[in-house]
């Protein structure tokens, strides 16, 4: 089988979808034969076990990409076209293409059809997009891939599209090493997007409210700055007056990053929304329970007894630092063995794209 995969970009500092096609390649490329089709950015992955083919990042009627598209597509001859998120014009436009030369498509739109991102520029940017190419996308993709439950019923409330595959997101599992020790740190950790969905003001906002019980403690929050939220929560962690407590690292990769997943006690993400979470899979393999909201799709954190799914907002925050508060060293180390059966049970990548290929084969 011959699968192409479309993605703007597979920039190591854009995480999300970019990450995502970093994990699932390697497995799902020993499973098929794997392109994906990008344009050039200065971080990019060294993706494994594929083929990357750099095209041109021009989408205007009157100068687009679309005929060194087709004849890439039409060298390649796949049978299935993948492309990966939501309202950049190319993400559509070459599903569409795909589809009028009579190749099987997916959608995946990677969280990007939820309420937030549907709401979130809505007059200004989504509406024009809507009508312009997105809509035509997802009712032309024969199947529409979602990672979550939660994600699925977003989907199907629009009413586009209602030929739906669930299939989560995954993580190499056998390249992440378990913490060797739950000895207490004093340490919470933050890796991700510094963006306003992230939540970041709860976290902020909760250690704030708790800066007596956290005053031996250290928060760091890690991940590269996009815009003016970045700024602005420096300023907030100052006036709170817990700059003592909060410290803000820039990104991390590598294995700094997995350092700094084991050297901390607990893994926070307060975030609005997430389709997945790939940093809570990643916390959770190396052994360290997470901390996060209702926003990410995570009710396993309470059933395999590995962490804490809260409520939204600063005072469910609160709340579930204050449990973190009470644990001893077993009760973490219970908890992180627990978060490590959990992502290899249910999120290791040769199984997701094992899951993938059924997908593709069902097309």
């Amino acid at each position: 089988m011959i699968v192409v995969h479309y993605v703007p970009f597979i920039d190591k500092t854009l995480g999300g979808v970019s990450a995502f096609i970093a994990l699932l390649a390697r497995d799902l490329g020993a499973l098929c034969e794997l392109h994906i089709v990008t344009h050039k950015s200065e971080n990019d992955y060294m993706l494994q076990n594929c083929q990357v083919h750099y095209i041109p990042n021009k989408w205007k009627p009157w100068d687009s990409c679309k005929e060194e598209f087709i004849t890439l597509l039409r060298q390649l001859k796949p049978d299935v076209f993948h492309t990966n998120g939501c309202w950049s014009p190319l993400r559509a436009l070459t599903l569409i293409w795909a589809h009028e030369m009579g190749i099987k498509t997916v959608l995946t739109p990677h969280g990007m059809l939820d309420p937030y991102a549907l709401n979130h520029n809505y007059w200004s940017k989504k509406l024009p997009a809507i009508l312009a190419y997105q809509r035509k996308a997802v009712q032309t993709a024969d199947i529409i891939h979602t990672t979550a439950e939660i994600e699925k019923k977003n989907v199907m409330k629009l009413g586009w599209n209602n030929k739906i595959a669930l299939i989560p997101n995954c993580v190499q599992v056998d390249g992440i090493e378990l913490k060797s020790s739950w000895s207490i740190r004093r340490k919470l950790v933050f890796i991700s997007r510094i963006h306003h969905k992230k939540g970041i003001h709860f976290l902020i906002d909760a250690v704030a409210r708790l800066s007596s019980e956290l005053a031996n403690h250290q928060v760091i929050i890690a991940g590269p700055k996009e815009n003016d939220y970045y700024d602005e929560m420096i300023e907030r962690t100052k006036k709170s007056g817990v700059d003592n407590i909060i410290k803000f690292v820039g990104p991390v990769y590598g294995q700094d990053k997995w350092n700094l997943y084991k050297d901390s006690d607990v893994f926070v993400l307060p975030t609005i929304t997430e389709n997945f979470g790939i940093v809570i899979a990643e916390a959770l393999a190396c052994g360290t329970p997470v901390i996060t909201s209702e926003g990410a799709p995570w009710e396993d954190l309470e059933s395999y007894n590995c962490g804490w799914w809260t409520k939204i907002g600063t005072e469910s925050t609160v709340e579930a630092i204050q449990k973190y508060l009470l644990c001893t060293e077993q009760d973490l180390e219970e908890k992180g063995r627990n978060g490590q059966r959990l992502v290899q049970e249910k999120y290791a990548s040769t199984s997701v794209a094992k899951q993938f290929i059924n997908m593709y084969n069902n097309l």
